[in-house]
């Protein structure tokens, strides 16, 4: 059974990986209003990646013994200065999930909390790849200076993007 404390921090987590999803998808649309349906499908793919994140916290806490709280989601940010600023504020927002997470992973050590432990290394290992991947476009961005050009192929690159729910 899960202590009180873990189980409101996995809640709040969990709804904090829906207003992840809801910043991504806000993303997607800016990146839509420029006909970058490259750039916009990988932001919907990141969307679809955040609810999975938030379904799994969902299933943990009714295994567990708890209960799942939704609560109400702030509205995303609607326009970014640029492209490259849309992905450095991605980044910004996975290394606050990361320090999320590890949080909930002290908590849960503190406790000695070794179900919630094996369950957060998931996510530990999964922030590292996605503060790794929004970095490596940030710094694709950066070399091309968004040049009309390297754009195009980067667009046509994270077109071919799709999500596929990880095996659990």
């Amino acid at each position: 059974m899960l202590s009180k404390k873990v189980e409101k921090m996995i809640n709040d987590q969990m709804n904090f990986e829906i207003y992840s999803g809801y910043i991504y998808l806000a993303m997607g649309a800016y990146m839509d209003s420029l006909d970058l349906t490259g750039f916009a499908n990988w932001m919907k793919v990141q969307w679809q990646e955040e609810f999975f994140h938030a379904q799994k916290m969902y299933n943990y806490l009714l295994e567990r013994g708890g209960r799942p709280f939704l609560t109400e989601v702030p509205a995303p940010p609607k326009d970014w200065k640029s492209v490259k600023a849309a992905f450095e504020h991605a980044l910004e927002h996975e290394q606050i999930v990361t320090g999320r997470i590890n949080d909930i992973m002290n908590v849960a050590i503190k406790e000695n909390d070794h179900a919630t432990r094996s369950f957060l290394n998931w996510y530990v290992d999964e922030q590292v790849e996605e503060e790794a991947s929004v970095d490596a476009i940030i710094k694709k961005l950066k070399l091309m200076k968004e040049s009309g050009h390297g754009m195009y192929i980067l667009d046509k690159e994270l077109g071919a993007r799709t999500f596929t729910a990880p095996a659990e």
